[in-house]
């Protein structure tokens, strides 16, 4: 449970006793959660499928797929305990395996208001649309084999130890220092975003990329996609407040308005140097504006979410059409431009941003003494922990899912075929 829930349960509007279910608060983690599952294998998949080729569709859509349903097991096998359990003399990193396969855990057992199962279901689309995210990076030429074995590990290495710094309770290093992270902006959106970018730098780049023309299959998919992340957004803001209150219906606001504003910005700009408005560039700001607010959803105004959504536009543009070209690294469907910058950018907004209110903040500088300049040096600091561990976590494991299943990229001959026949024997579309 997350130190600013315990103000939560303290307010008259919907006070109860600590540990007393409240089928209300039950039925709303239960359908948050829900939401949060359907963002993976349906919003992020479509979304992602839709910006790949042809030929390689159906392979991109089982890279998510495939994401989730192994992350989730792995998160039940080990990933839970190592985020959510009681690390001992390791708790400032780590969680232990008391927990492994959710030992020690009944089904009456309550987090709260609720019971705990469904706060291990929660968490758990988290760390599986985390990985998720990496795939957007690679899709296209990353062996399939590679990438399950990869998703495993990653899962209980990386993901579950960043967690465990967050969100991990009292003696957890980032959770102490009283770093803000509303619903995953480092956890999850720099986090997975870091991920995909190291991966397309050791897989390398597709055959012929940038001289290629590598056109969108389908924006309409990727359309599609994005409004059911938008739809599936609100269990994942919403639902990070722990209950059906006044926290939830605040992040359930901040998660409509940044990314609509967003949207605008990314069109915006797009008309101003291009002269063209496209749907592709409208979605993609939807999506980088859902980023920057993540983290700041439950602590922000209605100002702070149109500024936290205006930049994270702008910055999302930023990187996926001026630093990739720049850099000249292959991400795919810009993982990394959109989800680790926007990610970074609302981390930090955050600390700038958060509204000085005792019943919505974490322990940290801006609650306990009203210093706003020590809750930003504090968000660097999460910042600068999380994009270290990740960048290390994932080489590590790359390396090691790669010797596990004889090399991580396809062979040229795969590659031009396309992945869809050659490795699933399938087409995504009969044509």
């Amino acid at each position: 449970m997350r130190k600013w829930l315990i103000p939560i349960l303290l307010l008259p509007t919907f006070a109860l006793a600590k540990d007393t279910l409240d089928t209300g608060d039950t039925a709303w983690m239960m359908m948050s959660a829900a939401l949060v599952l359907l963002m993976t294998p349906a919003g992020l998949a479509l979304f992602y499928g839709g910006m790949t080729r042809s030929k390689n569709v159906l392979n991109t859509y089982a890279m998510v797929f495939g994401a989730f349903v192994v992350g989730f097991v792995a998160w039940i096998a080990v990933g839970y305990s190592i985020a959510f359990g009681n690390g001992g003399s390791m708790q400032a990193i780590i969680g232990g395996f008391d927990n492994m396969f959710l030992k020690g855990i009944k089904w009456s057992d309550l987090s709260g208001t609720y019971p705990t199962y469904v706060f291990v279901v929660f968490q758990g689309t988290f760390a599986a649309i985390t990985v998720a995210i990496a795939s957007g990076s690679v899709i296209e030429r990353m062996k399939f084999s590679t990438w399950l074995v990869f998703v495993a590990i990653w899962t209980i290495v990386v993901y579950a130890p960043i967690a465990h710094m967050v969100w991990g309770g009292k003696g957890a290093f980032l959770f102490d220092a009283g770093a803000l992270d509303f619903a995953g902006g480092t956890v999850v959106h720099m986090n997975g975003g870091l991920a995909g970018l190291v991966l397309a730098i050791l897989v390398g780049k597709r055959k012929g990329y940038p001289k290629i023309a590598m056109k969108p299959m389908s924006i309409m998919l990727t359309a599609l996609g994005a409004a059911l992340l938008w739809f599936g957004w609100f269990g994942f803001n919403g639902g990070s407040a722990f209950g059906a209150n006044a926290i939830a219906g605040l992040a359930f606001l901040t998660t409509a308005l940044a990314p609509a504003i967003a949207a605008i910005t990314w069109v915006l700009i797009e008309y101003m140097i291009y002269k063209k408005a496209t749907l592709l560039g409208a979605v993609s700001g939807v999506v980088a504006g859902l980023v920057a607010i993540t983290p700041a959803a439950g602590f922000v105004d209605v100002t702070g979410a149109l500024i936290i959504g205006i930049i994270g536009s702008i910055i999302g543009f930023f990187g996926v059409s001026i630093l990739k070209k720049k850099l000249g690294y292959d991400d795919s469907l810009d993982a990394f431009g959109i989800h680790f910058l926007a990610g970074l950018w609302g981390a930090l907004a955050t600390g700038f941003l958060a509204i000085s209110d005792k019943n919505l903040l974490w322990d940290g500088p801006l609650k306990e003494s009203g210093d706003r300049l020590g809750q930003v040096m504090v968000q660097l600091e999460s910042i600068l922990v999380v994009g270290s561990y990740t960048l290390v976590g994932t080489v590590i494991v790359y390396y090691v899912a790669s010797a596990i299943t004889g090399g991580a990229k396809v062979d040229e001959e795969t590659e031009v075929i396309g992945l869809d026949e050659a490795i699933h024997g399938e087409t995504g579309f009969n044509i």
